[in-house]
């Protein structure tokens, strides 16, 4: 056989390698990218004092492939830190048909201005404790979200946050 006839079909071939790599890549991986900036007013059964279960909480979202951090920034009325909470894991589905992101999350750090962790927001408490059950007994800790009403021409959506159950407005950050 001719070597140019060789070395034409072995490119052939090997074009054809590359190109089913990158679709394989791109359908097992794919690069939906999610940025939101999120807020919440926590309004607690008060126990003592009229103010005390009130906060505000600030929650960041960033997934970009298969890398997902998820900041939760919680705030006293008079704006002063109350607890941080960030999580990292991994974007684990996009489900187009429900429009939900679900996330697996595989560390955790907190940080809380409190030496008494019940003095924290009860929405941190619960957050603290459901995702630490999760992440001690099966090593990650599943949570969604779920945009609700969304309004991309002025970039705001309201969603909800499962496990916990809470509903933020959020600015959709590009």
């Amino acid at each position: 056989m001719n070597r140019k006839i060789v070395w034409g079909i072995n490119l052939l071939v090997l074009m054809l390698l590359g190109v089913s790599l990158t679709v394989s890549y791109r359908y097992l991986y794919p690069s939906q990218t999610l940025m939101l900036s999120c807020s919440s007013e926590l309004f607690d059964t008060p126990d003592v004092n009229q103010d005390a279960g009130q906060h505000y909480l600030l929650v960041d979202i960033m997934a970009k492939k298969q890398q997902a951090q998820i900041n939760y920034r919680y705030f006293n009325l008079d704006g002063s830190s109350a607890g941080v909470i960030r999580m990292q894991g991994k974007l684990a589905r996009y489900d187009r048909y429900s429009n939900r992101f679900n996330f697996s999350v595989y560390t955790k750090e907190e940080s809380s201005e409190n030496k008494n962790a019940a003095e924290n927001p009860r929405h941190m408490q619960y957050l603290s404790y459901i995702s630490s059950f999760n992440l001690d007994s099966k090593g990650m800790h599943n949570l969604s979200i779920e945009p609700l009403e969304l309004d991309p021409q002025r970039d705001y959506a309201v969603v909800l946050f499962q496990p916990s159950n809470t509903v933020c407005g959020c600015r959709l950050v590009h």
